[in-house]
């Protein structure tokens, strides 16, 4: 079993301790799915103030949800619909301070007030898919925030 406690005084010791951790759960393990549930559990337990953090899987150019912490999620997304679509079709972070004033959102939660997605591109260039992270904060993510997720979707890269 494992029990993180991570928690620093600043986001970049935060997001280090996290990418740490990360990296130790996953080395070794060959499957996907496992990896992004404990990464998704890690996320969860370490980041304050978020209410939901998963991953949307790139199968067959359409999102589908993958392992996540939160309450239930959007099934399939579209490339090019909400953050995720977005940040899947222009594979740039979504970073969105609040997520009722981007157009086209998908209300998935009608308690996330802003939200950071990174797509997470494989080796040979492929999209593998999405880390998203919300909150009920607005503008809880900045760029400390948007280096260190960015940081965890290169270790994801490697991993599923």
């Amino acid at each position: 079993m494992y029990d993180f406690k991570i928690e620093a005084a600043d986001k970049a010791t935060l997001y280090r301790d996290i990418a740490s951790a990360l990296e130790g759960l996953v080395a070794g393990e060959p499957d996907g799915i496992a990896n992004m549930a404990n990464a998704a559990a890690l996320i969860w337990e370490s980041l304050p103030d978020i209410n939901w953090v998963g991953f949307y899987r790139n199968v067959g150019g359409e999102l589908i949800v993958g392992p996540f912490q939160g309450r239930p999620a959007c099934i399939r997304i579209a490339f090019g619909s909400g953050v995720c679509g977005v940040a899947a079709s222009s594979r740039e972070v979504q970073l969105v301070e609040d997520v009722h004033a981007f157009p086209g959102h998908i209300a998935c939660d009608s308690a996330s007030n802003s939200e950071i997605v990174v797509p997470i591109v494989g080796a040979d260039g492929e999209l593998l898919g999405v880390l998203d992270i919300d909150s009920p904060k607005h503008a809880r993510f900045d760029a400390e925030d948007r280096a260190g997720v960015v940081r965890l979707a290169e270790i994801m890269a490697r991993s599923i």
